[in-house]
């Protein structure tokens, strides 16, 4: 018997009169036979509630484990037959599967004597001799295995290491299994202590790509989560030797001692998970000095001549990865204080070289970029005025030593050091340009006949202009420089960032309509021509850079947003550029889409103070007749058929530092535009939207985060949650939606995350665990008692999904909990989506546990009413759930069925009993046969 219905659980029942143990066994025995394990572990667990014998007791439990061996669930597979064991020593079917379980579980040796036990048993048992035979051939497999890894290592070292060996493919097959090998701890291990990372140094040095890459790789298996084999690691092959492998020229390479620097960094910071093992003991020192020596050797890489510009980018990324604190609540900041005194120099000599000029550090398009997040994160980790002040007097005076008796190379030098500290930390550049004569020396190079020259001082111009305290000076002295600039530069490198300038000074009234810089017009001059130098593929990646900047000012305007997302070419170039190897694009691709999306945060003014401000002659900002929520739908439909989800994916993979939480939680707004309207979310899920919302929910900004986080529940409560998050990645959405259920966030955020949560409770016990695990239930029990109706009746549609958990049930089993009342109480409403919910929950309550059938009655002295209004209800779902309580308050016991029966109750349910065949008229007949046992009524004469 079922209970249908959206968000409702089916509870299951067994037939009239099954309340005894030895009836529910026999029903779960059916059931199992027919494949229904879930139910005959509901039949078995009823049976064990209603105090069966302890030989009854060692069959149930016995039962369960063969369910949960079905359901491939070993571990409560074997908890079930330890308790069946317990209760009888003898049991061999017990025995027997609990020796399956732990076989499954990798517990060889443990099996073996389970099955060692069935067979001393049971002499004769053909299939308990063939389990013993099977083990024992396994648990001889794997100790032969184990015995020849120290040869099949020898093997690998001795192929790869032999300069006679000619077949390359011999040789790549040794390295892969090395990797492989090394990817177990076991394995790992067995290579660490046959001398491996000596014979790994051979590697390395043969400088051979192939070798280090297999060496490398390997490494990353040994040092992985073990801190005292990482330090005995850098000791053989050294600190230093194992940084300036970063520096190489051969990319992959690079990559790979990046990864293995990390892996190294983790163990070191986070200690040892696995355990010290013998004589590594022995070898553990200081790993705080360790990790000092390491990022010591990573600052001196990045000033080091002949480093190749990817493992620049590696260390200043390692190194904002590393250093600041991953918690404000941390008060140590120790490390960023020794990094800013040793290092901060070197940092800043990057952010101020100019890409690849002779006798200069060879640098990407990424990497100044890279140096103005890794200050940005140093300056953001100081904790008070003193050190803020230290790390000013230290940027201050490394651009003096440059600006001052240089000459021009180190007056350009200082200035684009003023740029990096002006896109990072801002408070330091905004110091910098009121230094004597830096913002002097800005405007007069802009007119320089030198192009490089010209770049320097437009580019510093532009990230000056954003600054409140400058943009006047600017406004007033380099408008018509820069416009001068752009009209008559020969140069499309100085015009598009002359443009930029322009674009900047020209939406300085953001989405205020009324704050026009410019004369009527200009601004969709202006966004033509980036749009046009955007789409020029003729152009180099790292100046039509410079194009999306100007978009991503001039989008601002509504006009311009309109006419860009008309734009099938421009808006292709866009993705492109953001898929890309110039990462550094991805913050202006990011600001553009959530103005065209108007995803900013924008709240409607009060009309009252509309009128004050009028009164007072105050300025009011207007909105573009164009941003009305009609031409943002609109705009959205544009961008989604052009592809806008796939380009965000590849953007939230990169491992570019580029991608910084302000980032992030720009691609999170995008996305929760994206998925406003409920037939847009396919599209989204279609393109990946789903997957790549996980990590934006998980790291970011507390605001990126939420919005993610929101992002994810509607497409949860929309679209089949196993197809939009497959495999293991449903049970990561769990905590996203959670964070929702906080007071902090809006009543739809509540509502939203209540709804999705409901829908992942209704899949599976699993994710019922992990909900719980959240320890979300007491806040979903909280918006029980929400006003709102609409959350009120989510969070108990969810709580009613909950209720087949064992530990929700006992949470309403409880002593002195008032949950059963309130939803007793919340059955005889006049909402009826919050009726059918509450009452699906009493029905799953009752069905699972009967002792909660006696306390109805006590919860309220109006239960009678209530349950009778449920069969009266012309509503057949509302019906079908009173009709499957009154059935399991009827079973649980003679009284409880004694007073429905001498209420009007028994003529309803003799009503209903005659009525045309469905799930009500059977239960009620249930009723009234289980009465008719009980003595309370008599059939008629018809035998009805």
């Amino acid at each position: 018997m079922t209970v249908s219905g959206p968000g409702t659980p089916e509870p299951r029942l067994s037939d009239p009169g099954a309340s005894s143990v030895e009836q529910l066994r026999k029903d779960g025995n059916e059931l199992f036979k027919c494949g229904d394990y879930e139910g005959a572990l509901t039949a078995y667990t009823q049976a064990l509630g209603l105090g069966a014998t302890p030989q009854d007791q060692a069959i149930l439990h016995r039962n369960r484990a063969a369910c949960h061996l079905k359901l491939e669930d070993y571990d409560k597979a074997e908890t079930e037959a330890s308790k069946a064991i317990e209760k009888d020593g003898g049991d061999v079917k017990a025995l027997y599967r609990r020796s399956q379980a732990l076989e499954k579980l990798g517990r060889l040796d443990q099996a073996v004597l389970d099955l060692q036990r069935c067979v001393s048993l049971e002499p004769k048992n053909k299939v308990f001799q063939e389990a013993l035979r099977n083990i024992a051939g396994q648990i001889q497999e794997k100790v032969r295995y184990m015995s020849s890894t120290d040869a099949k290592v020898e093997q690998m070292f001795q192929i790869l290491l032999d300069p006679q060996e000619k077949g390359t493919e011999k040789k790549q097959k040794a390295s892969q299994n090395l990797v492989v090998l090394a990817r177990e701890d076991a394995g790992a291990e067995k290579i660490f202590r046959s001398n491996g990372v000596q014979l790994l140094q051979r590697l390395l040095d043969t400088g051979e790509p192939d070798l280090m890459l297999a060496a490398l790789r390997t490494l990353v298996g040994i040092c992985s989560e073990h801190q005292s084999r990482t330090v005995a690691t850098l000791s053989v092959l050294g600190t230093r030797r194992v940084v300036s492998i970063l520096g190489v020229e051969n990319q992959a390479v690079s990559l790979a001692a990046c990864h293995l620097l990390q892996v190294m960094f983790d163990a070191l910071k986070e200690g040892v998970k696995k355990g010290f093992r013998g004589k590594e003991g022995a070898i553990i020192v200081d790993p705080a000095r360790e990790l000092k020596v390491l990022i010591s050797n990573l600052l001196e890489l990045l000033t080091e001549v002949g480093v190749s510009g990817q493992g620049r980018d590696s260390a200043l990324t390692l190194l904002i990865k590393v250093v600041p604190r991953k918690s404000p609540k941390d008060p140590n900041n120790s490390l960023t204080l020794w990094v800013i005194d040793q290092g901060l120099k070197k940092i800043l000599e990057v952010g101020g070289s100019v890409q690849d000029p002779p006798g200069e550090l060879t640098v990407t398009a990424n990497s100044r970029m890279s140096a103005s997040i890794l200050l940005s994160k140093l300056f953001d980790d100081l904790k008070c005025d003193a050190e803020r002040e230290n790390f000013h007097r230290l940027c201050e005076n490394y651009i003096k030593s440059w600006f001052e008796g240089q000459g021009l190379a180190g007056k350009l030098r200082a200035l684009q050091t003023v740029s990096c500290l002006l896109q990072g930390p801002c408070d330091a550049g905004n110091r910098a340009l009121e230094l004597n004569g830096v913002m002097e020396s800005v405007i007069a190079l802009c007119a320089s006949e030198q192009e490089e020259e010209q770049l320097v001082a437009v580019e510093a111009l532009i990230h000056a202009a954003g600054k409140a305290k400058r943009a006047s000076f600017i406004t007033a002295n380099g408008v018509s420089l820069l416009k001068d600039l752009y009209r008559r530069g020969e140069k499309d490198s100085i015009r598009i960032r002359a443009l930029v300038g322009l674009c900047k000074l020209g939406s300085a009234g953001g989405t205020d309509f009324s704050m026009k810089q410019f004369a009527e017009g200009s601004t969709l001059k202006l966004a033509k021509q980036c749009r046009k130098w955007l789409c020029n593929d003729q152009i180099d990646a790292g100046t039509r850079r410079w194009a999306v900047e100007g978009l991503a000012y001039l989008t601002f305007d509504a006009d311009v947003k309109e006419e860009f997302v008309e734009d099938e070419a421009a808006l292709k170039a866009l993705f492109q550029l953001s898929k890309s190897e110039e990462r550094s694009v991805l913050f202006a691709v990011a600001s553009a889409l959530v103005n065209c999306t108007n995803s900013y945060d924008y709240e409607e003014p009060d009309p009252k103070m509309v009128e004050l401000a009028k009164y007072a002659k105050q300025h009011v900002p207007e909105q573009h007749p164009k941003d009305k929520p009609s031409f943002v739908r609109a705009r959205v439909k544009k961008l989604l058929a052009a592809g806008v989800v796939s380009a965000m994916t590849c953007m939230v993979k990169t491992e570019s530092p580029v991608l910084t939480s302000s980032c992030r939680e720009l691609l999170s707004r995008v996305f929760l535009a994206l998925v406003e309207e409920s037939e847009d979310r396919g599209t989204v899920v279609a393109q990946g939207g789903g997957k790549a919302l996980l990590p934006l929910a998980l790291e970011g900004t507390d605001v990126g985060q939420m919005k993610a986080a929101q992002a994810l529940a509607r497409l949860t409560i929309t679209s089949n949650p196993e197809m939009t998050f497959p495999g293991e990645r449903i049970y990561e959405v769990v905590r996203p939606l959670v964070s929702l259920l906080h007071l902090n966030c809006s009543g739809l955020q509540n509502f939203e995350a209540l709804m999705a949560l409901t829908n992942l409770a209704g899949i599976s016990e699993r994710l019922r665990q992990k909900i719980l695990k959240e320890r979300a239930v007491p806040m979903i029990e909280g918006y029980m008692f929400e006003e709102h109706e609409m959350i009120r009746r989510a969070a108990t549609e969810c709580i009613c999904n909950l209720a087949m958990s064992k530990e929700v049930q006992d949470l309403f089993e409880a002593t002195g909990s008032d949950r059963l009342k309130l939803l007793v109480l919340y059955s005889g409403e006049d909402d009826e989506l919050l009726r059918r919910a509450a009452a699906g929950g009493l029905a799953v309550l009752t069905s699972t546990r009967p002792s909660l059938c006696s306390r109805i009655p006590q919860v309220t002295t109006h239960w009678l009413e209530i349950l009778q209004a449920l069969l009266l209800s012309p509503n057949q779902e509302l019906q079908h759930r009173g009709a499957v309580v009154v059935l399991n308050m009827v079973e649980a016991s003679s009284e409880i069925a004694s007073t429905l029966m001498e209420s009007e109750m028994l003529e309803i349910l003799s009503v209903l009993a005659k009525g045309k065949e469905s799930p009500v008229t059977r239960a009620a007949a249930a009723c009234l046969r289980k009465a008719v046992e009980y003595g309370l009524i008599r059939p008629s004469q018809d035998g009805k």
